[in-house]
């Protein structure tokens, strides 16, 4: 492949191909070896974006085109399907589930058409609304799609009074568990209050993930603080008392 100004997708298929043939890395490789490493350019790509880089949005898209290409290719080996077939199919798919785009269904809200994607994804796989939540997403963002889901068909709170309300009853629940001391049902009454709490801020308009994010960094750059004016005073955790860290801790707070 010669260098030019500009390529097309049709040229990295080509590349894709070459590499396939005389490379010994890629010529290894298999759906089982690149999965965890489209998740690790997936976070990448998140962390770009967080970071408002361009450039590296750029080229963190770039990476999960690749891996897209690489996949087709290892299943059109196979006689499995080619990208082509991926087009075809990714294609058919957005027209068929944007009816109010492409068909004569009327929308009037975000909701709607939220809703209206969910029935036709059931429709066609002919399987439940949770089916298509993968079962690897983390926890959190797993849970927030579940709810996301179920509300697109109206199974949901109706306002946010009900969501604070499910929280206090969750709360109340866990008390109990922690008196019978059940280690399995604490564990199940404390999962609950979570659950209740990002369903609480999906109604409110907060994405908990990120929420909990900002929080954890916030944390960590506080601690981080901390640590360095122990450092300054040569001193260090163990010599320290609680009264002191807290004075510490305060201090970086203000």
């Amino acid at each position: 492949m010669k260098n030019k100004n500009q390529y097309s997708i049709e040229d990295l298929l080509d590349v894709m191909s070459e590499l396939r043939n005389k490379c010994p890395w890629d010529q290894k490789q298999t759906f089982n070896t690149l999965k965890k490493l489209t998740i690790e350019e997936t976070y990448e790509l998140v962390d770009a974006i967080d970071k408002k880089k361009y450039d590296d949005i750029k080229d963190e898209l770039g990476d999960l085109l690749l891996h897209i290409v690489f996949y087709s290719k290892i299943a059109s080996e196979n006689k499995k399907f080619n990208f082509n077939d991926v087009l075809n199919s990714l294609i058919e798919k957005l027209i068929y589930r944007h009816p109010h785009v492409y068909g004569e269904i009327k929308v009037n809200s975000i909701d709607e058409v939220k809703k209206n994607w969910e029935r036709l994804k059931v429709k066609d796989k002919n399987k439940g609304i949770l089916s298509g939540v993968p079962n690897h997403l983390p926890s959190l963002i797993k849970a927030y799609r579940v709810q996301d889901k179920v509300a697109s068909i109206g199974f949901d709170f109706p306002n946010v009074k009900n969501t604070v309300d499910k929280i206090k009853e969750e709360f109340e629940e866990f008390n109990s568990a922690l008196l019978s001391q059940n280690k399995s049902e604490i564990e199940e009454e404390f999962g609950d209050i979570l659950f209740s709490l990002i369903n609480y801020s999906r109604h409110i308009g907060i994405d908990s993930d990120e929420s909990l994010k900002k929080s954890t960094q916030k944390f960590i750059d506080r601690f981080n603080k901390v640590e360095k004016i122990l450092k300054s005073k040569n001193l260090d955790f163990d010599n320290c008392s609680d009264e002191e860290l807290n004075n510490f801790w305060n201090d970086v707070k203000k």
